[in-house]
């Protein structure tokens, strides 16, 4: 009780932050997601455009997740999973604090939790963010980036859902692994706690789920 709580207290607090004390939008706003959207990014700081799409890849990350985590739960997770790739760590938070612990997988694998499933998905994953990673690190303007984030509420607030995305992930960890038959977590427990590259080593080496004969009621 007490984690779901918290879980209600930090979205309602970052929402507030967010919508309220965060800086506010610049008038170029519209046309940088504009730019960013279309791949005009020639003239766009390389740390933005690599944040912005890894926080493209980061649903998909907790979408392989909540495909297996939501078999069983009360609360649909396809549809926190399907509106983080609009508000990212906004619609995550509440599903957090609605969820039941979920150390069984029951039923049978369908396509989308093959497809979810599969170490490829996570190696495609792992390509596309390393490929922002090395651009953003590469060609980044670090003194623009700070001025922006400074500046701008996109910016600002995007930087914080990337690092709430970061914090969140480690507490999908234990139940999935105990889902897949995982007994010694030590090594991926560390490696969780480091922001999106841990989330998609572990992807890559989670090992597969295991079936039950109970068919799901969901």
């Amino acid at each position: 009780m007490s984690n779901k709580l918290g879980f209600w207290l930090i979205w309602i607090l970052f929402s507030v932050y967010a919508f309220i004390f965060a800086p506010p939008d610049r008038p170029d706003t519209l046309q940088l997601i504009l730019k960013l959207s279309t791949g005009d990014w020639q003239s766009t700081n390389a740390l933005i455009v690599a944040l912005f799409n890894l926080m493209g890849v980061f649903p998909f990350i907790y979408a392989c997740m909540l495909v297996s985590d939501g078999r069983g739960q009360k609360v649909p997770a396809w549809l926190f999973a399907s509106l983080s790739f609009l508000v990212g760590a906004f619609a995550l938070l509440p599903y957090f604090a609605l969820r039941e612990p979920n150390p069984t997988f029951i039923g049978k694998k369908n396509r989308l939790i093959s497809a979810l499933e599969s170490r490829w998905t996570g190696i495609g994953l792992t390509a596309i963010a390393f490929y922002f990673l090395v651009y953003g690190f590469a060609n980044g303007n670090w003194a623009d980036f700070v001025q922006q984030w400074q500046t701008s509420r996109f910016i600002h607030v995007m930087t914080l859902d990337f690092c709430m995305l970061s914090l969140l992930f480690p507490w999908l960890l234990s139940d999935d692994m105990e889902r897949r038959g995982m007994t010694d977590d030590r090594f991926f427990t560390f490696i969780s706690l480091v922001p999106l590259v841990g989330a998609l080593i572990y992807l890559c080496l989670r090992s597969p789920l295991i079936e039950s004969e109970q068919e799901s009621a969901v």
